[in-house]
């Protein structure tokens, strides 16, 4: 009996032998692979290989009678490895079986000085999942392992984008309480790879907004890579919303030209236009953060700087400084769009090994809380989503049992579905032509597809992925600046659309917003950096429908907004008023009440420790 290919799993480590190619090596050692056994060990200059010496004069290898031909060499990238570490004196497992048998339990156990190389592998079953892989070689000469040590630690000096220096904030409570053991179980990652982390485990509500927006100044944080959250979407929005606030200067959403408001304004009255730059940061009351009830106040949230600090201006957007979430909340979804699964250990090395990808971000300006309210703009910056109606329910609901943990969702889910509310309210959107079709727009009043699908310009949904296309296009124009930032503003045919009537929910989903709950989000071929908002309007309609509605969002390579009711429309801005007296909207996860509000996207705002999805 013959079988072809050797990939054999040998202790932690998997093994596919092969022939090298020749490659010129950098260096090369004989020396010995933990549970493997005597390997000739080759670093080229991308790569760490390695080969049985007794499989090297011969490319068959014989396991219970059972020949194994060699194809492919053992090896990983150095793009791979995170941390190589000298280990003390001790001992190497020696297999007396070929790599083919997973037999581990007979082999010696020979004493000699031994170094450690840190990697990963890729989930055979989630390609997006990181799994954690040590190779330990061992040699009888110290001289030998210290020289490979010194020769891989100064290669990966030189991979570019790797952080030194990290602001660590953990929300204790996230989730179902379990913060803080979240990041002590991903912290060696960081040990390992040389990475200085501050760790700030906050202590109150919209403590890392404070820090993030006054407490520390521009100079120290240029001192640091990146900042990580360990918490879910509601605690990075809120560190987020920290950095922005005071730093991003840019103009608000454009609106239509009856969308008019008076700003007082050193006692003079002006409109408010595309032009206006924002130069305040939007005061938040503590229950729009949500995170860890305390007697305590938060202070004044305006960043009151110095003009030190003024002096030394942090640019946004900024190419090398860089956002990490380490999941831990209900949803996680910015985590799984970014990264592709909700794994702590796959985040953490996206962090260390100084992943990078750009996400757009969403300005939402409130312009009036209530329907008697002054004028007064209040900005927020989302990253996934911002919801009204059903969400905007279901958030509030949800506040009412927070003693339940993350199981408070579903529950004021089916509370709010249950009652089935509606609310009357006018959405204006751009409209910008483009070659893809909108299935719904094209529908006629009876629902079918016949026009659409007769139409030369309909293209296949493109998901966003790894080196994502879509993401990675270049502008036409050659706009300089934060007009650099929304550059589907500046087509020439865009266009004012409008949409009234009474809805069940209004929803702006920045990127596909995947979660466990629904596996293709609310909008999959959404991209994380395309520079557009999908403005979803969930039309009044019978209670058996909107049920089927949600129900095609729990089901991978469901239509979800394939019905009638349903509008979806791609656009970089929009403007909503409502009609009725509550008006709740759910910003990445955190309540932010407002009667009449405006939105725009900006295009790869800013940079995540991550690849994107391998799907």
């Amino acid at each position: 009996m013959e079988r072809e290919g050797n990939d054999c799993v040998v202790g932690n480590i998997s093994l596919t032998a092969s022939p090298f190619d020749g490659e010129a090596s950098i260096l090369s050692s004989t020396l010995s692979l933990d549970h493997v056994g005597e390997v000739i060990l080759t670093f080229n200059s991308d790569r760490l290989s390695w080969k049985l010496v007794e499989s090297l004069d011969n490319d068959v290898s014989t396991c219970l009678g059972i020949k194994c031909f060699s194809k492919v060499a053992t090896e990983i990238k150095l793009s791979d490895i995170y941390a190589v570490e000298l280990s003390d004196h001790g001992s190497i497992h020696i297999s007396n079986f070929p790599p083919a048998t997973e037999c581990l339990l007979l082999g010696e156990e020979m004493e000699m000085y031994r170094f450690t190389v840190h990697g990963f592998t890729r989930s055979k079953n989630q390609p997006s999942q990181w799994i954690l892989a040590e190779y330990t070689f061992g040699h009888k000469n110290l001289q030998t392992c210290q020289m490979w040590v010194n020769q891989l630690n100064a290669s990966l000096r030189h991979e570019v984008g790797r952080p030194k220096n990290l602001l660590v904030f953990v929300h204790p409570r996230s989730g179902k309480g379990k913060g803080c053991k979240t990041w002590e179980a991903v912290a060696p990652i960081f040990s390992r790879a040389k990475v200085e982390t501050k760790v700030i485990v906050t202590e109150r509500a919209g403590e890392a907004f404070d820090v993030m927006s006054s407490s520390i100044t521009n100079m120290e944080l240029k001192s640091y890579d990146g900042v990580v959250a360990v918490g879910g979407d509601g605690f990075f929005n809120e560190i987020l919303n920290g950095f922005l606030s005071p730093r991003f200067k840019a103009p608000y959403p454009p609106t239509p030209s009856d969308f008019v408001h008076m700003v007082k304004d050193n006692g003079d009255s002006l409109v408010l236009d595309e032009e206006q730059i924002v130069d305040e940061t939007s005061s938040q009351n503590e229950d729009q953060f949500p995170l860890i009830s305390s007697p305590k106040q938060s202070g004044s949230r305006i960043s009151n700087s110095n003009s030190e600090d003024k002096a030394a201006e942090f640019p946004v957007p900024n190419e090398w400084f860089r956002f990490g979430i380490i999941p831990s909340g209900s949803t996680d979804a910015i985590v799984i769009c970014t990264t592709g699964t909700r794994d702590p250990i796959t985040s953490a090395l996206h962090i260390v090994l100084g992943k990078r990808v750009h996400l757009d971000i969403a300005q939402v300006v409130r312009w009036k809380k209530t329907p008697r309210s002054e004028v007064e703009p209040n900005v927020r910056y989302a990253a996934s989503f911002s919801g009204y109606g059903f969400y905007g329910d279901v958030i509030t609901e949800s506040e009412k049992y927070r003693w339940m943990g993350p199981t408070r969702y579903d529950y004021a889910g089916t509370m709010v579905f249950l009652r089935h509310r509606s609310y009357e309210a006018e959405i204006a959107y751009l409209d910008v032509e483009s070659n893809e079709i909108n299935l719904n727009s094209k529908r006629d009043h009876q629902g079918n597809l016949l026009w659409a699908l007769r139409s030369p310009h309909m293209s296949e949904r493109c998901i966003c992925r790894i080196n994502c296309k879509v993401c990675n296009e270049k502008p036409n124009q050659a706009s300089v600046g934060v007009c650099s930032l929304t550059p589907h503003l500046y087509s020439e045919e865009t266009r004012w659309a409008r949409s009234k009537g009474r809805f069940l929910s209004v929803g702006a989903a920045v990127i596909s917003c995947r979660n466990e709950k629904a596996p293709d989000g609310l909008v999959a071929d959404a991209h994380l950096s395309d520079g557009f908002l999908h403005l979803i309007l969930i039309r009044d309609c019978p209670h058996a429908s909107y049920l089927w509605h949600l129900t095609q969002l729990t089901r991978r390579g469901g239509s979800p907004l394939n019905f009638k009711f349903v509008e979806h429309h791609k656009t970089p801005a929009f403007t909503f008023t409502s009609s009725g007296n509550e008006s709740v909207w759910n910003v990445d996860g955190e309540i932010f009440q407002a009667h009449q509000l405006s939105a725009q996207v900006f295009r790869g705002l800013v940079c995540m420790f991550a690849t994107g999805p391998e799907v």
